[in-house]
């Protein structure tokens, strides 16, 4: 599956991409993790913190899958709001769900900051200081006046479930940013990160606990042996024997495990060149995230170095695969949304442009856990627009389940539950 296509922004930051070599050996291990984005990156640093003999194989290049197209913005917030979650699943699987999102965005940082402390710095070619994972509020927009009263009725379930949230009314939106909307959601303690140095700061810091990593190692087959014996593995001419397997390959496994109710679309991102925004850009409150209501939404987000970073515009794949090209109109669409929204901007340009695969589920949340085809293996699969944080959610029930913790919340997020049931 071709994944992204374009000028991607993240690798433009880091001086030396970490190399790992070719497997070209039989070995064994506790657990083999198969894929170096970000869900295996997580799972490779939670599991090397607990001492589990892991081995980490992605077919490419470490972070060169999604990672590599990511745009980094974190939040607790599903795309999904959590009043249409309470709609569909109840108030209590609903909120625990919203709460382990906020759980996931608080251990985020804390890895984030982890990392940059506990390890050699990665070198960054910036000259402004560049954090793996910084603080950031988001701005939620009502797209529309008739989403207004939608977008409230989500503040009051946010406050009531005590999720942190503030009701901007047009006046606050026009005082704190250069456009006008008719209200917003201003919600704390989100973040934005660099996807591409965070995977390979995870990989980097778990290789030094004893995980072994290996890159162009495709898995070409399987062997299910039995409970205690676990799994063959083959790459090529060689074994990999393990109790365990981790599948964090993201979108592409629904080319070998396809799941229902999950649809795929091409998505579409700007990168401008750096600006000063104390002198060009007056104002933009805190630098915030901003997203909005409109299905497909469009979002923004800011660089370290002063760029501006915009997205959305998705359209359905519909089975085929992703067309090259669409992103040259597509960049000019979202640049002349970045005018509209900020009109000091407009004499700004585009830098860098791709495109990318983007999955999502019906019911809004991601597939975790099991699956009784592949025994001894755990699949990871975040898929939706909050996917990194739940990722996080993955790794760490994952990391959970196999040192013998239960996780009777699992079963929220099974790979075969009904897509059309209702209250949990």
């Amino acid at each position: 599956m071709k994944l992204h296509a374009g000028k991607y922004l993240w690798p433009h930051y880091m001086k030396q991409v970490p190399d790992y070599p070719t497997l070209k050996h039989d070995i064994n291990c506790d657990c083999l993790i198969i894929g170096g984005g970000i869900g295996g990156a997580l799972c490779s640093y939670l599991l090397s913190l607990q001492g589990i003999r892991a081995v980490l194989v992605d077919k490419g290049k470490i972070a060169g899958g999604s990672t590599l197209a990511s745009t980094g913005l974190l939040q607790y917030a599903s795309d999904k709001m959590l009043t249409s979650f309470i709609h569909t699943f109840g108030e209590r699987a609903s909120v625990h769900f919203y709460r382990l999102c906020e759980q996931a965005m608080l251990r985020l940082k804390e890895i984030g900051y982890h990392l940059q402390q506990q390890q050699p710095p990665l070198k960054i070619d910036n000259p402004v200081p560049h954090s793996l994972i910084s603080e950031r509020a988001t701005l939620y927009l009502a797209s529309n006046h008739s989403d207004i009263s939608l977008l409230r009725t989500e503040y009051e379930n946010l406050r009531k479930h005590g999720f942190t949230a503030e009701w901007w009314n047009k006046e606050k939106i026009a005082d704190k940013l250069p456009f006008h909307r008719h209200a917003a959601i201003y919600t704390q303690n989100d973040a934005e990160m660099d996807p591409f140095a965070f995977v390979h700061a995870l990989i980097s810091y778990a290789a030094t606990k004893g995980l072994a990593v290996f890159e162009n190692t495709p898995i070409t087959g399987h062997t299910f042996i039995d409970d205690k014996a676990g799994v063959i593995c083959r790459s090529r001419k060689v074994q990999i024997q393990t109790k365990h397997v981790i599948y964090a390959t993201g979108y592409e496994t629904q080319e070998f495990k396809k799941d229902r109710g999950t649809s795929l679309t091409s998505t579409y991102v700007i990168v401008t060149e750096p600006i000063n925004y104390s002198d060009k850009i007056d104002p933009w409150y805190e630098r915030c995230m901003i997203w909005e209501t409109a299905r497909p939404y469009c979002y923004m987000r800011t660089t370290p170095d002063g760029r501006i970073l915009a997205g959305g515009l998705d359209e359905r794949l519909n089975g085929k695969p992703l067309t090259e090209g669409r992103r040259f109109q597509k960049s000019r669409d979202l640049m002349q949304m970045v005018h509209n929204m900020i009109p000091n901007a407009s004499n700004l340009n585009v830098e860098f442009f791709w495109e990318a695969v983007f999955g999502g589920t019906n019911d809004g949340l991601p597939f975790i856990g099991p699956h009784p085809k592949y025994p001894n293996c755990y699949f990871l699969e975040g898929y939706g627009g909050n996917g990194t944080v739940c990722t996080m959610i993955a790794a760490e029930m994952i990391t959970d389940i196999l040192t013998g913790k239960p996780r009777p919340d699992l079963g929220i997020f099974s790979l075969t539950r009904s897509l059309k049931r209702k209250k949990l």
